[in-house]
């Protein structure tokens, strides 16, 4: 299994970023893809995760009204677009992935990890 992020950069306060993340080795759709960031210093945080299914949870401060997550199962890939971006939005995004069902915010429950990509929100 390899994921792969892609999309992040330098961008103003709220302007907008689209994360995507490829994934490649999985059977079926039965798994779940989930985006966290790490700022420094600070612990890896959940932000939102999607099921085969298209069902979403979103965790991180006021992130189910500026993040949406949505997902491409003929692509094999998932999308968080980030809108109206803060200064606290700047971190390492990961995406990861946990075949099954389960919505987990702990990223100790997920598997697999792509490299990570870097959003800096600053003027």
């Amino acid at each position: 299994v390899q994921l792969v992020e892609s999309g992040g950069g330098l961008v103003q306060p709220g302007g907008s970023l689209r994360l995507s993340c490829a994934a490649s080795g999985f059977t079926s759709d039965n798994y779940v893809v989930g985006w966290f960031r790490q700022a420094p210093g600070k612990e890896r945080e959940g932000v939102s995760c999607i099921g085969g299914s298209g069902r979403a949870t979103y965790w991180a401060d006021s992130a189910n009204v500026r993040f949406t997550i949505s997902r491409d199962n003929g692509k094999n890939t998932v999308y968080l677009q980030m809108n109206s971006l803060k200064v606290e939005d700047t971190a390492v995004y990961y995406c990861a992935a946990r075949m099954g069902l389960g919505h987990y915010s702990d990223f100790r429950q997920y598997d697999y990890w792509g490299q990570g990509t870097q959003v800096t929100v600053s003027s």
